[in-house]
């Protein structure tokens, strides 16, 4: 079973592993076919799923090496020597980066899960009696944006791609005044948004297309934009004014006719009324005479003088 050795070990056998890809490069400089030149290729993966990356499927090797370079981060180093079957790693806390089986038996690498951090160059190197064999990755951290399509209070059209990895491409149809802005995020992923109005009221339904390479995504919204007159008036609106103004027309005529009637009812009471003018006027005028104090006075001086003028007159008819 492999074992593990302590960090000074396993820089005295880092030591010795290049001591001995020197002798073997050396061996193979006499012989060219045995020697292979080292391949690299493009690695892209999608974040959340898990990847198995393979060395050179050569059956007999004295060492094998992966070197792993993420990005940001101090280099990782893991090798498996055959001739003592013994395992060593320098500087790999990542648990999420594995053997995929005993490396006696396979030499694969196992990424599971992929994380953005896995961005980087893998590559393994095998020591061989033939010669040596580099096989290189470059893996591509993959992150499908979230796309979204909406309509802003001004009524422009806004379509968004969220934290994708790489940036998305916005296209419209049709095509607008439209203005792109995108945003860098720390973990290497990147928000493109696109904003767009059209100066044709006749376009009413507009498209979004996001590419990427998680696929193409294309969104549609109603801009409610060839319902609309030419000054910018809805005919909803318009409707909704011509149905309020018949109602108040309704009430003010209601207004007017009730006080129509009320004026002419008051004139048929007025008329009526005229010839007993007079006969009004006299409770009145008894009234006035009863309860007048000034009245009752001149009355009863008058009544007085009166009395008196019979009271002489009858005295001087006496003597």
């Amino acid at each position: 079973m492999p074992c593990t050795w302590k960090t000074s070990d396993l820089q005295l056998l880092l030591i010795l592993t290049v001591f001995l890809v020197a002798a073997l490069s050396l061996d193979g400089t006499q012989n060219d076919s045995k020697r292979l030149a080292e391949v690299n290729s493009s690695q892209p993966v999608w974040v959340g799923t898990k990847i198995v990356l393979s060395c050179h499927p050569i059956p007999t090797s004295v060492l094998v090496t992966w070197e792993i370079n993420l990005r940001d981060k101090p280099p990782c180093t893991k090798a498996y020597r055959s001739d003592n079957n013994v395992t060593m790693e320098i500087n790999c806390p990542d648990k999420r980066i594995t053997w995929a089986f005993r490396p006696d038996q396979n030499s694969n690498l196992l990424i599971d899960p992929v994380a953005i951090t896995h961005d980087g160059y893998y590559r393994c190197l095998k020591a061989t009696p033939d010669g040596n064999f580099h096989r290189g990755y470059d893996l591509q951290v993959l992150v499908a944006p979230e796309v979204t399509l909406f309509r802003s209070s001004n009524g422009t059209a806004v379509c968004k791609a969220v934290a994708g990895k790489p940036a998305a491409r916005i296209s419209w149809i049709p095509e607008g005044d439209c203005v792109s802005k995108r945003e860098n995020w720390g973990n290497g992923t990147v928000t493109v948004w696109s904003t767009c109005h059209w100066a044709d009221n006749n376009v009413s339904n507009v498209s979004c297309s996001v590419s990427h390479l998680s696929g193409i995504r294309n969104l549609t919204i109603k801009l409610s934009r060839g319902a609309q007159k030419s000054d910018g008036i809805s005919i909803p609106r318009v409707i909704l004014f011509m149905f309020v103004s018949l109602i108040l027309l309704a009430i003010v005529g209601s207004i007017w006719l009730l006080k129509t009637s009320g004026c002419r009812k008051c004139k048929l009471k007025k008329t009526e009324g005229t010839p007993v003018e007079e006969d009004e006027m006299q409770p009145y005028a008894s009234y006035t005479e009863k309860k007048n104090p000034l009245y009752d006075n001149i009355k009863r001086v008058k009544t007085s003088q009166v009395l008196q003028s019979e009271v002489d007159g009858t005295e001087l008819h006496t003597v």
